[in-house]
């Protein structure tokens, strides 16, 4: 019960920095009558990442502790490319870059990183299952796409492909979350389907 409500606890604070972020990137956008990358965006979704990681192994959910891994380090290049990296204090850089091996190193060592239930996990079917993963695969590939597109750019940006890609994948993580039951992504993604066409929207408008 109390892993229960820790999980729970943990879930919804990184869906709240993930719709905020999201918020404050589309009020940013809103405000200049075009589509906007702020460098808050991308400390929040750092933080957001790490947390929401932390909730897929509570969780048991495989499909979400993927989806984190394949953006986290993404976020990180992104608050480079915003030359926002450096202001962060050495110890702190470090930490970042090495606490999710850290992580697993530890549940590893410790006998509690078990793959075999973490994948094959006996609460949900296949196919559920491989919605799962392929609606976060789907989801979390617009920040290689992004991050891709901004390396091209030498710009931390966010295209119109990235907001396309967004609002696909945040809709088959919904029906994904109503199929497990899952407020913490239900709640999330809402929300986030909302902030996606309005960016899409806008974007249609003048191009970024």
């Amino acid at each position: 019960m109390i892993t229960e409500t820790l999980s729970y606890v943990i879930g919804f604070t990184a869906q709240i920095l993930f719709s905020s972020r999201t918020l404050y990137q589309w009020l940013s956008s809103e405000k200049q009558k075009k589509v906007v990358a702020p460098r808050f965006f991308w400390q929040l979704s750092l933080l957001a990442s790490f947390l929401l990681f932390i909730y897929g192994y509570l969780r048991n959910d495989f499909a979400i502790m993927l989806g984190q891994s394949l953006t986290y380090f993404i976020y990180i290049r992104n608050i480079q490319l915003a030359q926002q990296w450096k202001k962060f204090p050495v110890f702190l850089r470090w930490f970042l870059v090495i606490f999710p091996f850290l992580i697993v190193l530890y549940y590893y060592n410790n006998n509690t990183l078990d793959l075999n239930k973490l994948i094959f996990n006996n609460d949900m079917s296949d196919i559920l299952f491989a919605l799962g993963i392929i609606s976060q695969v789907l989801f979390t590939s617009r920040f290689i796409y992004q991050w891709l597109y901004s390396e091209k750019k030498r710009t931390s940006s966010l295209p119109l492909v990235f907001w396309i890609i967004s609002l696909s994948g945040s809709i088959l993580i919904l029906i994904y979350g109503l199929l497990r039951i899952d407020p913490v992504l239900i709640l999330g993604h809402i929300f986030g389907i909302f902030i996606y066409s309005r960016n899409i929207y806008l974007l249609s408008l003048k191009p970024c």
